[in-house]
């Protein structure tokens, strides 16, 4: 949430029932936790009463075993209470940290894929770290922290009224002072960290785009220019920082300034009042404790303000990622139908009737009008030129992307009538950047599949041809996945066996063997056409084997489905798959290839 320059972030009311709704859950705990402050606090107060009442026993030569022991009590009681509120705070705040960052954490991965690619992924994750760290104590100890202070600086003064109304009148001018210039200053603080928050959340954005990229900045030599976009954030974060820095500054310069302004009047005053003896010696010391105290609550309630603002903040910025459409919210409008007959073997197991689709709402349409049928068994190729709509359609497909016109059928039966699970539990994809998750080479291969077991796991690498690779590797599957452990073929042939694993009825490939040799190539190429035998294989492609083998060739151009056929037809009668033929130097005789 970026603030517009010059607005002043106050702490409002709706701004609080956002901050609350995170610590809502809790209340129970955040009551007990104010009631433990309150005790805690009620003891501290007490203490310079009782001391006063030691020094009355000296002075009268009483017995000193009751105040010290109530000292003693006091001590005691008030360290433990003290404990107790303490690691209660801490738990409820890391509690609510959890929470919000598995909230967010869930709500990403079942957002859309529109939703989250729209912005950095370093923002996101900025969210889920940086962000929820301020909201640890914005929910929990400065909602306590703020009333206990309160309560402490009310009841200090009061018992400072108990004590001597004219000491008072001096404390209460400089305690005045110090709040109107606290309430002019902590505005500007709040603004303040509220923009070195959102471009510490852009530095991480643009941070993680290029260390994701950081062969193709070292292939370019550019380093320094790279890392002076990324630096600009930081110093920006760290400008407002500095500003917020220097407020928060002058204002505790000027809160311990007059609080000990006040106290050397009140030693002034009160030495001149004990001197008339309309004030004791007790009574001076026990005022002064209090005047000496008086800057915990103050101090208190700056902090507590101070991060008060920064939560909020936080948990604006936390609370936007509830935006995210998810898929989830879709799946639960769709009719729950009766369980459909078996299609027969002339139905399409993949359809598209008329569909279009764009990127955005004011984005021009990247497919349009597209009508496609996938057989339940055999190989089809979509090909064309960069832009055509290839990757869309898989998009599409796998319900990445939803349409703006037509409709998509699996089975026969429209998509909006099945989840998003239902379909992707047919499908199996493998993209063209191969990338991994988190974690070992089973784990990857395992993503689908969980229940696969290792036989099965070293059937499907040797298909691919990587089982004597990852034998070869100390810890086997194992080995955690990583740039330094395999190559980008590789990390293809892993994508690939993940896939091949699922032995799902629709394989969709977007050009799955563009890093591998040609012997290995071969031998994935024989995989897929095993595939084709008893299912459908969907490949979009760039190369020769992949277009040579194919039952039904696709080809596509501006967003539609220009021609399609099998390698012959197409090459008697498209001219633009004659261009691509010609492009990728594919003979017109596939035995002389």
């Amino acid at each position: 949430m970026t603030v517009p320059k010059g607005t002043s972030r106050t702490v409002s009311v709706p701004r609080l029932r956002i901050l609350w709704s995170f610590a809502r859950p809790h209340k129970g705990a955040l009551a007990l936790a104010l009631v433990l402050a309150l005790v805690g606090s009620g003891m501290g107060l007490a203490t310079p009463m009782v001391t006063k009442g030691v020094l009355d026993a000296l002075g009268g030569s009483a017995s000193l075993r009751g105040p010290l022991l109530a000292l003693l009590f006091l001590l005691v009681v008030g360290s433990a209470v003290t404990y107790w509120q303490w690691t209660l705070i801490g738990a409820l705040g890391e509690r609510v940290v959890l929470r919000a960052r598995e909230s967010m954490v869930r709500r990403f991965l079942r957002a859309t894929v529109t939703a989250v690619t729209r912005r950095p992924p370093g923002e996101l994750v900025t969210r889920v770290t940086s962000d929820t760290v301020l909201l640890h104590q914005a929910a929990t100890g400065a909602p306590v922290g703020l009333i206990n202070a309160v309560v402490m600086l009310v009841g200090t003064l009061a018992l400072m009224a108990v004590l001597d109304l004219v000491l008072l009148g001096t404390v209460a001018a400089a305690v005045l002072v110090v709040g109107v210039l606290f309430a002019v200053l902590m505005p500007g603080i709040a603004t303040a960290q509220q923009r070195a928050q959102d471009h510490l959340g852009r530095l991480g954005g643009n941070l993680e785009g290029a260390l994701r990229a950081i062969r193709t900045v070292k292939a370019g030599r550019a380093e320094d220019r790279t890392a002076e976009r990324i630096v600009a954030d930081a110093r920006t974060s760290a400008e407002h920082g500095v500003r917020a820095v220097r407020r928060e500054a002058l204002a505790w310069t000027i809160a311990l300034a007059g609080i000990q302004l006040a106290i050397i009047l009140v030693l002034g005053v009160g030495a001149w009042r004990v001197a008339e003896g309309t004030l004791e010696v007790s009574g001076l010391i026990a005022f002064l404790l209090y005047a000496f105290g008086l800057m915990d609550p103050i101090s208190e309630l700056s902090q507590n303000v101070t991060a008060l603002q920064s939560g909020i903040a936080a948990a604006e910025r936390i609370r936007e990622t509830d935006d995210l459409e998810s898929e989830a919210d879709d799946d639960a409008r769709v009719p729950v139908p009766a369980r459909p007959a078996a299609p027969a073997d002339d139905i399409p197991v993949l359809e598209l009737r008329d569909v279009t689709a764009a990127y955005g709402p004011d984005a021009e349409p990247a497919v349009r009008g597209v009508g496609l049928a996938i057989p339940r068994r055999g190989h089809t190729a979509i090909v064309g030129p960069s832009g055509a709509g290839k990757t869309t359609l898989f998009s599409l497909v796998l319900r990445f992307l939803e349409p703006t016109g037509g409709e998509l059928l699996l089975d026969g039966r429209p998509y909006r009538e099945h989840t998003h699970d239902e379909i992707r539990a047919r499908l199996a994809y493998v993209e063209q950047d191969t990338p991994v998750v988190p974690g070992t080479i089973r784990d990857n291969l395992l993503l689908a599949r969980p229940d696969a077991t290792d036989a099965e796991l070293r059937r499907v690498l040797r298909e691919v041809r990587l089982a004597e690779k990852i034998d070869a590797l100390d810890e086997g599957l194992d080995t955690p996945l990583s740039g330094a452990v395999v190559s980008g073929g590789e990390r293809q042939r892993i994508a690939l066996a993940r896939a091949l694993l699922r032995t799902p009825d629709v394989l969709l490939l977007d050009e799955a063997t563009a890093q591998l040799d040609g012997l290995t190539e071969a031998a994935v190429q024989e995989c897929v056409r095993a595939r084709a035998a008893g299912g459908a294989v969907v490949t979009i492609a760039h190369r020769l084997s992949t277009v040579i083998d194919a039952d039904t060739i696709v080809v596509m151009e501006a967003g539609r489905v220009r021609a399609r056929g099998s390698h012959a037809e197409l090459l008697a009668t498209d001219a633009l798959y004659r261009e691509l033929v010609e492009a990728l130097r594919i003979a017109a005789d596939p035995q002389s290839v």
